[in-house]
């Protein structure tokens, strides 16, 4: 049996020197280099190296886990384990020089995660969990907030930048938490934004559209900070069905029927 303290505790360095790369490059950064794999979606050769950065050392530390990557810098995806890497989250931000973009590797076991990491680069916070080992932030032990009502909350959200076919229910969903709530942010970077439920600075997070490389560290931070994680309907196909909740356990519910009565 793997020892996922151990494997969590081996990948941390790792992770964080694919954000130091992207950190040194971000000073020299020039927006000819970026390019488009959509209108609204940029890459450019910081997220694609970072990446091999980062397979090469999770190779050397698993080497029979497979691979989901962004960038698709190695696809296998018939393993027992499955590193799940979006090696900058939050790239328009970092092309922008918006100070608010990650690296995020999580971690699945026949197909449920087991580990998470989100590295933020820029305040130099890493959160990460693993499989009944809580959650923490850069050696601290980290948990979601005691805030059980939505009207008490601080809540996070991400734009739609695709697939615009749910924006009816998306903006009504965002038109009740602006009304109803403390506020509604959005950073542009979901991982981020999950990590920060985790620590109680947001109590909570919905968002459709994302991959399962944009969420699965962040939610399993999430849920092993003591939160609640979960697709529009209740139910656990958060990682590749593309919509997700995440909220600490007191207004996890109701928050949940704001969505699903938006949502139908």
């Amino acid at each position: 049996m793997i020892d996922f303290k151990n494997i969590c505790e081996e990948a941390i360095p790792i992770i964080k020197m694919a954000g130091e790369f992207i950190r040194s490059q971000r000073v020299s950064f020039n927006n000819d280099a970026i390019e488009y794999k959509g209108y609204n979606d940029l890459v450019s050769y910081v997220d694609k190296n970072a990446e091999l950065i980062l397979v090469k050392g999770l190779q050397q530390l698993l080497p029979d886990a497979g691979f989901i990557t962004e960038e698709n810098t190695l696809s296998i995806s018939d393993r027992d384990y499955q590193w799940i890497i979006d090696p900058l989250d939050g790239t328009t931000n970092f092309v922008h020089g918006i100070p608010c973009y990650c690296v995020s590797v999580g971690l699945t076991h026949h197909n449920k995660l087991v580990m998470g990491i989100v590295y933020e680069i820029n305040l130099d916070e890493c959160f990460y969990a693993w499989k009944g080992g809580g959650a923490w932030m850069n050696g601290k032990s980290i948990a979601v907030s005691k805030i059980d009502t939505v009207a008490k909350s601080l809540l996070a959200t991400g734009f739609p930048y695709t697939n615009y076919d749910r924006m009816v229910p998306y903006m009504e969903v965002f038109d009740y938490c602006m009304k109803n709530t403390h506020g509604l942010r959005r950073l542009g970077s979901a991982a981020v934004d999950l990590a920060y439920v985790a620590c109680g600075r947001f109590e909570g997070f919905y968002e459709y559209g994302l991959n399962s490389y944009d969420v699965a560290a962040g939610a399993f931070i999430v849920m092993e900070a003591g939160g609640k994680v979960s697709d529009f309907s209740g139910n656990d196909n958060f990682l590749f069905g593309r919509e997700i909740i995440a909220c600490n356990n007191g207004m996890f519910e109701e928050f949940l029927e704001v969505v699903k009565k938006c949502f139908g």
